[in-house]
């Protein structure tokens, strides 16, 4: 008789199960040791998984793809190395409460196709440093890269002494058997990182889950900018593995009395600003017009195959494909996310104009994700950051490189990058180990403070509010 797709879900989860009760029982050297292996493993194959990754899946640039994997392992180790995630992990003697760090459990992970061996690394030493068995299914598109990535690390871990079974691969293709093992009783929580649809699913399973949203990342151009080296930094950013990280621009917003100063930097910096009727052209092959999704066939291509497939000719060596719009939703549909070499452009007649656009964009697609501001005037910088409703708000930075942190600035280095409560995630941090532990909170009775022995009894007379302030003066006295 063939087996259920749930006795198979139920035999992945007693291995991974299996797995858990053993790691609890290591202690931070133990568990330091195997994260040191597997990112040593994981950062030596970083060339050949980033070539497997562009072969298999024919999206970005298997160059780019190796930053990546570098990111995924070695900036990631080097965040969390120090980190206690075993046993007693602070003890405050002012308060006597003493925390100690428990493993959450089995971990379900979804990977996309974009990034997958490096979002496969990353949550696999997230959740290794933390002694939680992973549980990968990878996207169909990725399934034989992201299961050698799997492979690289589970093997680096078991010779550090790991338990078995702490890293599984399910089998990819199958959209029922990853939502039954999302949806069984013993996963502890979801790490989603894909699609729409696949986080929603994941927070609809009945289990903790932590997923994140689209980008469609607003960015300001303010008239205090130094202009070409903003328009240069945009460019490094979008044109990195064709676009395929969530947090790269999606739009450009300009003053009036600056935008052909940008467009001229722009076009000497081999980005073609498309006529009307090829930005029409455009459309039709990047985005999804009943959906207004951005098309899996353009993702991560490169300017040269997104033109022919408009059919459309453009400059030898242009870098990234800018259209002009008027306006944000349906009728504009490249002012959507889309993870490819092209950008939406806008010109407001002021700077009020300018961050009601952004704001616009914001909520299309990108609430609480990220967004960006080239400026130097503090002021401004300020201002945009109070009215944009985003988790990071990367400044005078790359928004790819700069989101996913570790390399422009002090952010955590995170290939998941929280959304926060307008984007239906739990936080707005770049996801990493802490957010993989319970802490148990050890409270001690405090016996010498004066006012632990108040009589309770004094709220319930009608002099409570003489009794108030009976109770805070023995409090501070």
């Amino acid at each position: 008789m063939a087996e259920t797709l749930q006795e198979k879900a139920d035999e992945v989860l007693s291995r991974a199960i299996l797995a858990a009760a053993e790691f609890q029982q290591f202690n931070q050297e133990q568990t330091d040791r195997v994260v040191e292996a597997v990112y040593k493993a994981g950062l030596n194959a970083r060339i050949i998984l980033a070539k497997m990754a562009v072969e298999e899946t024919g999206i970005g640039i298997w160059q780019h793809k190796v930053w990546k994997n570098v990111i995924a392992t070695q900036l990631v180790y080097e965040s969390i190395i120090n980190e206690k995630t075993v046993g007693v992990i602070s003890n405050d003697s002012v308060t006597g409460i003493t925390e100690i760090a428990q493993p959450l459990g089995p971990i379900f992970a979804v990977t996309p196709v974009t990034n997958p061996t490096s979002t496969a690394m990353y949550k696999i030493l997230i959740c290794l440093k933390t002694r939680n068995p992973i549980i990968i299914s990878a996207h169909r598109g990725a399934a034989k890269c992201t299961a050698e990535a799997a492979r690289i690390c589970y093997e680096a871990a078991l010779e550090a002494g790991a338990p078995e079974d702490c890293i599984q691969v399910i089998s990819a293709g199958s959209r029922d058997f990853t939502q039954t093992v999302m949806a069984h009783p013993k996963v502890a929580l979801i790490l989603a990182t894909g699609g729409t649809g696949l986080v929603r699913a994941a927070y609809s399973s009945g289990n903790p889950a932590i997923g994140v949203g689209p980008g469609n990342v607003p960015v300001f151009i303010d008239e205090s900018a130094d202009i070409p080296f903003a328009v240069s930094s945009i460019i490094s950013s979008k044109t990195f593995d064709n676009g395929t990280i969530c947090a790269s621009e999606q739009s450009i917003i300009v003053e009036e009395k600056i935008e052909l100063q940008v467009r001229e930097e722009f076009a000497r910096q081999h980005c073609y600003f498309l006529p009307p009727d090829e930005i029409k052209k455009v459309e039709k092959v990047a985005v999804v017009e009943e959906t207004m999704s951005m098309s899996p066939f353009i993702v991560g291509q490169s300017v040269e195959t997104i033109a022919n497939k408009a059919g459309i000719t453009v400059p030898e060596g242009t870098r990234i494909l800018m259209a002009k719009l008027d306006g944000v939703g349906k009728n504009y549909p490249l002012s959507h996310e889309v993870l490819a070499p092209i950008l939406a452009f806008y010109v407001a007649k002021n700077y009020n104009q300018a961050i009601h656009l952004c704001i616009d964009l914001n909520y299309l697609g990108g609430i609480g994700h990220s967004a960006g501001i080239y400026a130097n005037d503090e002021k401004r910088i300020l201002e945009f950051s109070q009215v944009i409703n985003a988790g990071r708000i990367v400044v005078n930075t790359p928004t790819s490189q700069g989101a996913v942190g570790g390399t422009y600035n002090l952010l955590v280095p995170s290939l998941t990058l929280g959304c926060g409560t307008g984007g239906k995630n739990i936080t707005t941090e770049n996801i990493t180990a802490k957010n993989l532990i319970n802490i148990q909170r050890v409270c001690r009775r405090k016996m010498n403070d004066k006012y632990m022995s108040v009589n309770q009894d004094m709220y319930l007379d009608e002099n409570s509010t003489e009794s108030m302030l009976q109770f805070e003066y023995h409090k501070n006295h």
